[in-house]
């Protein structure tokens, strides 16, 4: 199955303040959740969005909507259940 990735602002701005290579990994994992939704993937219990992608030290936190990933956060794991 393959899905279409869509980006809120917020998570734009995460991936903006994120080191070049960083950036780097973490986008080459959400490409991977086109295809397949592969990864380090984890629903998560009572918190919205609903899922979230392991990237090294990096959360992205994410919702499907049919055929649709909707990415809302990207940040560091110390960093990232806190925000909302």
């Amino acid at each position: 199955m393959t899905y279409q990735i869509e980006f809120k602002p917020r998570s734009i701005k995460d991936l903006a303040k994120l080191a070049a290579k960083d950036r780097a990994k973490i986008l080459a994992r959400i490409e991977q959740l086109q295809t397949n939704l592969s990864g380090d993937i984890k629903k998560l219990t009572n918190f919205t969005p609903e899922y979230r992608l392991r990237v090294g030290d990096y959360r992205v936190l994410f919702e499907l909507q049919e055929q649709t990933v909707i990415i809302y956060r990207i940040a560091h794991r110390r960093e990232i259940y806190q925000q909302r």
